[in-house]
């Protein structure tokens, strides 16, 4: 078996750039010899330390807590780096739990989308739902992005929330009475360390395919159906985008939901 090997072999089999072996010896973690040419000579020595580094940085160690336990080797130093390791290693199967879950619901939202149905009014009962708002009227969908990113901060899931039907826009009631479909006057994210409230209750909901321009046609019809069946309206009317730019780069492909809380007087 090999006792040394170069630098660019090391770097190729464990497919770490060269530029990072040079690091780790500057910190003293590395101690190639120097052959004759001048090349560096790494070690089995080495290989067992840069085997030790590479677990401990996938499970998001300090380079300094790293340099501490191989400086200083020992059973009751092992024996407390095993136990950091096995609680970073229980933290990340936490993560990937919750970010499975995630991409499940995300998976089941697109599905429901998909089978969303389209340009017509339909009754549904939906339950109190936590949420962020932030009120602030908005033009313009740069305008809104901005908005979202700062109401995003707000909420410790903000990574999760993202690509699914949990974000949307207010529309004031008196506004889309006047034929202002498309004055925002806030954002919201919808998650369970939301400060505000969606009431519970009836609400009336209309799905349509393509951008928000269609606000013109599907609001006036939400309206209509309200007043027909002698319906309260509420003040807001509530945009959710199930489909957008997260999920496609065609607007033909967009959808989004509007909801109106309603109730009978």
């Amino acid at each position: 078996m090999k006792q040394y090997f170069k630098i660019g072999e090391i770097s190729k089999l464990y497919q770490i750039g060269v530029d990072s072996l040079r690091y780790y010896e500057e910190l003293g973690l590395l101690t190639p010899k120097r052959g004759k040419n001048g090349y560096r000579l790494y070690r089995l020595d080495d290989i067992w330390r840069l085997n030790v580094i590479r677990d401990l940085r996938g499970l998001g160690f300090s380079m300094e807590r790293i340099r501490e336990y191989l400086t200083n080797r020992s059973i009751d130093t092992t024996e407390l780096l095993l136990n950091e390791e096995l609680n970073a290693i229980h933290r990340k199967m936490a993560q990937l739990r919750q970010l499975q879950s995630n991409v499940e619901q995300r998976l089941a939202t697109l599905q429901t989308a998909k089978e969303q149905p389209l340009e017509t009014v339909t009754e549904i009962r939906l339950p109190a739902r936590s949420c962020h708002v932030l009120y602030s009227g908005y033009q313009k969908d740069e305008e809104m992005d901005i908005l979202m990113k700062q109401l995003l901060n707000q909420s410790q899931d903000n990574l999760y929330i993202i690509g699914s039907n949990h974000i949307g826009s207010l529309i004031p009631v008196y506004a889309a009475k006047s034929g202002q479909f498309r004055k925002y006057e806030g954002v919201f994210v919808i998650a369970e360390d939301g400060l505000d409230i969606l009431p519970e209750g009836l609400y009336l909901s209309y799905s349509y395919r393509g951008n928000n321009n269609h606000n013109a046609i599907a609001i006036p019809r939400l309206l209509s159906y309200a007043t027909e069946k002698g319906y309260r309206i509420g003040e807001e009317i509530l945009e959710l985008l199930w489909v957008d730019i997260h999920q496609s780069a065609n607007p033909e492909e967009y959808i989004t939901e509007l909801q109106i809380h309603v109730s009978v007087p």
